[in-house]
């Protein structure tokens, strides 16, 4: 009975010297592990990089152009003075707000970082830290506080979009909306430094109208025609099928001149309108729809349709006056003119004077 006593002993101390031994190659970090076996998938810990990111708002605009030389009379002008009054905001390389987002370039394009930052200024520069990688960088300006176009669908690069709300009746954008699309290749053990332009992506309308004396009691004026998203990897516009009417905004001029001004996404260009099929009832690229209320009580429409494109980073200016029947004649002999008396809705747009 003794020896197996001392038998269960010395095989109780045997595993007890294991038990020690594989502990001290599995815990402590500190002890010698040369006689451990090597882990078969060891982790990779990732590598990191400081780098810097310059980011400057280019604004692109022909506003000025487009003032000095549609608007040349002494009454003109100040119209011209007020519209850049209002469009101060719009046509401006001052950004409220920044939104950066860093994507994956393979698989599902997620989005790896993402940022949002207040700079009120017209450029700014971070300095991050993010693994090495190639990555496809997004950036938008001024979206947070846009009351008609929100960013969508930002969890993968190739849907990143800006996307207008939606409806029959929109109003105006309120911010000028900046984008940049940039491929960025994060080295290890390099100083990088990447400048990031942000680019104007939407635009601006305005009606500039001589009422002559008429009689009237109430106008309303709607531009139609223009995109309702940005794909911003791809600076890409897409457009509805049905166009909703985006409310211009009367203009207050000081003198008797009447000014009407929207801000929306571009038009489509000549090229790619002739390209497409384009809807009869919208055979221009983009309108201007005008209501005036006469004072008889009755409603006169006229519909302009402008085959000039309109870019984003534009301001397009259109002249004309107002006859005796309410009917808006453009002076420019290019814009189309149709004109409806007596004018009824049919409830199309549930349009109210």
């Amino acid at each position: 009975m003794m020896r197996k006593r001392c038998y269960i002993a010395e095989w109780v101390v045997c595993m007890l010297l294991l038990t020690i031994c594989f502990s001290a190659c599995s815990s402590y970090i500190d002890d010698d592990l040369s006689d451990c076996p090597p882990d078969p998938n060891p982790p990779i810990p990732p590598t990191e990089q400081d780098y810097e990111l310059n980011y400057e708002l280019r604004l692109v605009t022909n506003m000025t152009t487009e003032l000095e030389t549609q608007l040349t009379t002494i009454t003109e002008v100040k119209v011209a003075d007020a519209l850049r009054t209002h469009l101060e905001n719009i046509f401006s390389d001052f950004a409220h707000d920044i939104d950066l987002s860093f994507y994956d370039t393979e698989g599902a394009l997620n989005c790896l970082y993402h940022k949002r930052d207040i700079i009120n200024a017209s450029q700014t520069s971070y300095t991050l830290t993010l693994p090495m990688r190639q990555y496809m960088h997004l950036a938008v300006a001024n979206i947070a506080e846009n009351n008609v176009v929100g960013l969508k669908d930002e969890q993968q690069s190739n849907t990143s979009m800006l996307l207008q709300a939606e409806g029959k009746i929109l109003e105006p954008h309120n911010t000028g909306l900046f984008t940049a699309r940039q491929s960025m290749e994060v080295l290890s053990d390099v100083s990088q430094t990447f400048n990031v332009r942000l680019f104007m992506a939407n635009s601006a309308v305005a009606l500039v109208l001589n009422p002559k004396d008429h009689n009237y009691t109430d106008m309303k004026v709607y531009a139609t025609g223009f995109a309702n998203q940005f794909n911003i990897k791809d600076s890409v516009y897409v457009y509805p099928a049905e166009n909703p009417l985006i409310n211009a905004t009367k203009v207050e001029t000081g003198n008797d001149l009447l000014c009407y001004c929207s801000v929306n996404f571009p038009s489509r260009d000549a090229a790619a309108a002739s390209s497409s099929k384009r809807a009869e009832a919208d055979p221009a690229l983009w309108q201007f729809k005008v209501y005036i209320k006469n004072s008889d009580g009755k409603v006169t429409e006229t519909v302009l349709d402008i085959e000039e494109p309109l870019k984003a980073g534009d301001l397009r200016i259109i002249k004309g006056e107002v006859d005796d029947d309410g009917a808006v004649r453009p002076y420019n002999s290019t814009v189309g003119v149709s004109v409806t008396l007596d004018w009824n809705d049919g409830g199309e747009y549930n349009w109210e004077m």
